[in-house]
């Protein structure tokens, strides 16, 4: 893999990585994947601005693509110490409801009280992170393409006429 991919894919990765993580910023991504897309849209854009040329589609989806699934391992990884701060506050917040409604389901109940805590729980958002993020990073590369594609230089040999200046 050359730098000239890694590295926008990389700096994408983090942009998605760090806002995926944070406990209210990570929010954004409820609105279609917002933090993902835009990672991938970064990457695209470093990717163009470190060519002389216009990329491909591809080239914007494959860095978008790599953008997201290093975006999905930071983001799990960075998610881990934010659990562990704020899991005791979800934990009492799951509480509360459960006791507030007692008409909720036994099974209901214990299914709640597991899902929030354990490593079942990392392991499900390290493929949900990496899975999503591989989708719509891509999707957010190819985007990336689109909005900022270079205009192309005139070919060799033309000659360009300008307008008059009034």
């Amino acid at each position: 893999m050359d730098s000239a991919r890694l590295q926008p894919a990389l700096y994408g990765g983090i942009v998605i990585g760090v806002l995926s993580a944070l406990p209210i910023v990570s929010a954004g991504n409820c609105c279609c994947c917002l933090w993902v897309i835009a990672g991938g849209m970064l990457a695209a854009y470093l990717r163009q601005q470190n060519s002389s040329f216009s990329i491909s589609s591809s080239e914007g989806a494959l860095v978008g693509l790599l953008a997201g699934l290093i975006g999905g391992v930071i983001g799990v990884v960075l998610s881990i110490p934010m659990e562990a701060m704020i899991g005791p506050f979800q934990r009492q917040l799951v509480e509360r409801v459960l006791s507030s409604q007692p008409d909720i389901p036994a099974e209901t109940r214990q299914m709640l009280e597991r899902a929030s805590t354990g490593p079942a729980v990392i392991a499900v958002k390290f493929v949900w992170g990496v899975v999503t993020g591989a989708i719509f990073g891509m999707l957010g590369g190819l985007l990336g393409v689109a909005v900022f594609k270079k205009s192309a230089p005139p070919p060799p040999g033309t000659i360009q006429v300008l307008p008059p200046e009034v």
